[in-house]
């Protein structure tokens, strides 16, 4: 018999317990916990696990819809898209574990967001990421961006999903703490959806999958602390991945829901073991009894304590029908995967860990989860940036070239070259667009995919920051012809316990709740990253919104992508405002004023008058205006279409401006006129700003360059950094 250690201050403190915490536990045992005991507490009562210092917030979105079949709580969201059809998505972060060790903790986030999905009984069927990095001047910037990209590539693209789009941005607030949030969507039918709550007592817990090591073990709790000096020490704490195995469960998976054999299934994503037992515990109002010595392990003389908190990959655990076990072992057996009985439902709240006949852990099970702490953190609205004030004014041109050129706003075909976009043969609009398309395979219809947040605005207003991710979200699948359904989101944050990191966080969340509910998009999953500093440094708040569209016809699908001669239009008004724009920043080193308004009623005016343009015909290409304004907007349409524009705008703040709730589009002289005239009757505001045409960009009635020049300044700036 192993003896486990001692229950000290250091110990309690190690697990990420809080004094106050280990009192709680204390009062709820009657005694003292076992090192075991210990370990569970802390695996489902650390942040990434309990939300305990969110709960009270996320509880404030909006989740419902005419369109929600399942919102949050479950492993993944479902949403309604017609003839029987949902679509199951979800967004998740792998951030403490991609800076430890970037190619496997970007690979096991993969590997993780894709179980989501097919644990809900949904064949996987579009990746997207979200990527936040340091200064490209900093020394492990380099290394981090080429270890996750490669990470991201290598599992999904054995897995065989394609990757169709994100986000990837640098900024010296992400120097010690990477940011990588992983999506992932699948197809189901909508009248079989799995879901984790237990039901039933005495019916057999199986587990499924890959065998059990020490690889992960305390993930859950290093993934809910600060980053310091120490940070080396933590590379056994990042899980290992194989798509290969994961490639195959999902098959044996979706092959044993069309048994009947599934009462109830759960991923084993953070927490492992522990985690899933107690979720589908909780939801079904049993107890879960575990016999350890009955899981398939693959190391010599693992304790309870590390087969309950190892994070080993690849692993599922389900409730079964006993009348069905034969059917279901058969199943896994084809596959060459584990399939073992390891305990049972029980009807008192009780979790129980028995290895070899001695008993390791006896615990309240509700406590564990559904009654775990949960905290109002103090909070405070940070500070109002100072204004903009005299914005220094440089050659349009120039301007043009240092964005586009710069790190942060450069071609990102460097990253997804690297990913499989078309395995599947669905794909319709690749990345490097507003948004990701896939047909949904066998039909007319296809999902349009996108993820989007700008962290500098949500930094200077949180309120108003977190209503534009939602926003310019929303306007990415309208330029892509797509119908809004919903967003998952992916919140990352730094300190909790800082009143002003706190403050960023309910700000940024009563910002996406607002705009969630004007466009009508309610969220139905996500997740919640907290402690991503280091010494003390936070990141920048970066609540990133992952949304998705319909397309009920494939064909209705809107490029970016202009014909020569077109006319450019630009809808929903004008840039008048250069706060905490992409200019300042990339050509002036400036973060300074405001973060800009978001009228969310007329962005979902705008929105729908140019869903009717593009239903009309009229519309050849459309693009929102994001980051950078018109220019950048308008010079990313040339180089897609690989023709010159001529903007008839002049100034600083017309050509870079950042006013949001804007869209550029190309049509004919006719699909113009029409646009314009229809425009004006619905009272949206629209002008025609120029045209496509030559092989240069022309800026007002001065500056212009070759769209050459441009072309290459804007593909070499990612692949120089990584070189």
């Amino acid at each position: 018999m192993t003896k486990e250690p001692s229950i000290t201050d250091d110990l309690i403190a190690a697990h990420g317990l809080s004094p106050d915490e280990y009192a709680e536990i204390l009062r709820l045992l009657n005694r003292e916990p076992s090192f075991t005991e210990l370990g569970i507490f802390s695996a489902m009562w650390n942040e990434h696990c309990s939300y305990k210092s969110s709960k009270k917030w996320l509880r404030t979105l909006p989740t419902e819809g005419p369109q929600v079949i399942c919102g949050p709580g479950e492993n993944a969201g479902v949403v309604d898209i017609g003839d029987g059809q949902a679509v199951v998505f979800k967004m998740e972060s792998h951030n403490h574990p991609s800076y430890i060790e970037p190619y496997q903790g970007a690979a096991t986030g993969v590997g993780g967001i894709l179980r989501d999905v097919f644990t809900m009984g949904a064949r996987p069927m579009a990746a997207m990421n979200a990527l936040s990095f340091g200064s490209p001047e900093h020394p492990k910037t380099a290394r981090l961006l080429s270890g996750v990209v490669e990470g991201i590539g290598g599992y999904g693209n054995c897995f065989g999903v394609p990757n169709v789009g994100g986000e990837l941005r640098f900024d010296p607030a992400y120097n010690g703490n990477c940011l990588v949030n992983a999506f992932a969507a699948g197809i189901a039918d909508a009248d079989a959806i799995f879901y984790s709550a237990a039901s039933g007592v005495g019916r057999p817990v199986v587990y499924l999958g890959a065998k059990t090591g020490r690889d992960g073990v305390g993930g859950a709790t290093m993934a809910s602390a600060e980053f310091d000096e120490t940070i080396e020490e933590k590379r056994p704490t990042v899980q290992v991945g194989d798509p290969f195995t994961e490639k195959r469960l999902m098959e044996a998976t979706l092959e044993l829901m069309a048994t009947g054999a599934v009462v109830s299934i759960q991923d084993m994503g953070a927490a492992g073991l522990t985690c899933s037992a107690v979720e589908m515990g909780d939801k079904g109002n049993l107890g879960i009894r575990l016999d350890l010595e009955k899981v398939p392990v693959r190391e010599e003389a693992m304790t309870a304590y590390e087969m309950m908190l190892s994070e080993s990959q690849e692993r599922m655990l389900m409730v079964l029908d006993p009348a069905k076990e034969a059917a279901a072992k058969a199943v896994f057996d084809k596959w060459d995967l584990d399939f073992a009985i390891v305990g049972e439902t029980i009807a008192e709240d009780r979790f129980l860990i028995v290895h070899n006949g001695e008993v390791k852990a006896d615990l309240p099970l509700k406590a564990l989860s559904g009654t775990a702490p949960e905290y109002d953190r103090p909070w405070v609205n940070p500070p109002e940036p100072g204004p903009a004030g005299d914005v220094p004014v440089m050659a349009a041109d120039v301007a043009l070239m240092k964005i586009m050129g710069s790190v942060n706003y450069s071609s990102r075909a460097w990253v997804w070259e690297q990913y499989d976009h078309t395995v599947g043969a669905d794909t319709v609009v690749i990345p490097g667009a507003d948004a990701g398309v896939v047909r949904v395979h066998g039909t007319r219809k296809a999902l349009a995919f996108t993820a989007d947040v700008t962290p500098r605005y949500c930094k200077a207003n949180p309120f108003e920051g977190g209503k534009q991710a939602v926003a310019e979200a929303y306007r990415n699948l309208i330029a892509t012809g797509a119908e809004p359904l919903a967003v998952t989101d992916n919140l990352n944050f730094g300190n909790p316990e800082k009143p002003e990191i706190m403050g960023q966080f309910v700000g940024c969340v009563k910002g996406i709740g607002e705009a969630c509910v004007a466009l009508s998009m309610p969220v139905v999953s996500g997740n919640v990253s907290l402690y991503n500093e280091t010494d003390g440094m936070a990141i920048l708040p970066t609540p990133t919104i992952g949304a998705v569209g319909l397309l009920r016809d494939v064909d209705d699908v809107v490029r970016m992508i202009p014909e020569d001669g077109a006319v450019l239009l630009e809808i929903g008004g004008t840039g008048t405002r250069l706060g905490q724009s992409a200019y300042l920043a990339e050509c002036c080193g400036l973060s300074a004023g405001n973060a800009p308004d978001v009228d969310l009623a007329a962005e979902r005016r705008t929105g729908e008058f140019l869903r009717q343009m593009m239903a009309a015909g009229h519309v050849g290409a459309a693009h929102d205006v994001a980051d950078g304004g018109l220019a950048v907007a308008a010079a990313e349409m040339a180089l897609a279409g690989n023709v010159g524009v001529t903007l008839a705008a002049d100034g600083m703040d017309e050509l870079f401006g950042e006013d949001q709730g804007r869209y550029l589009v190309a049509a004919t002289e006719t699909g113009a006129a029409a646009i314009l005239s229809a425009a004006g009757e619905g009272n949206i505001a629209a002008r025609r700003i120029g045209e496509f045409v030559g092989s240069d960009i022309t800026l007002g009635s001065a500056d212009s360059l070759p769209l050459v020049m441009l072309r290459q300044a804007h593909s070499d700036a990612l692949a120089t950094l990584v070189a």
